[in-house]
């Protein structure tokens, strides 16, 4: 049973909570990608697999409008080097 979804911890306790879980999937998720690219998958490949299966559970889970609206918002996230993992200047 998540805590976070349930509400049962301390809004603070709750987003430091949530955001270990997101640290821990990304994990997951770095493992996976490694292992793809170590078995001759191209990680563009890869990448563009994984994307397309997130916005499925998300669809899945929060419906399709909210997820054009988070998507829309990933323009400027982009742009604001959220994403990028060469330093900016």
């Amino acid at each position: 049973m998540k805590l976070v979804m349930h509400g049962l911890l301390p809004p603070n306790l709750e987003e430091f909570a949530a955001a270990e879980e997101r640290r821990e999937a990304l994990g997951f998720v770095t493992e996976a990608f490694a292992e793809a690219v170590l078995a001759g998958v191209e990680g563009t490949c890869f990448a563009h697999a994984a994307i397309a299966m997130a916005l499925q559970e998300l669809v899945e889970t929060f419906g399709e409008e909210q997820v054009a609206a988070f998507a829309n918002g990933l323009t400027e996230r982009i742009r604001l080097g959220e994403f990028s993992l060469r330093s900016r200047h």
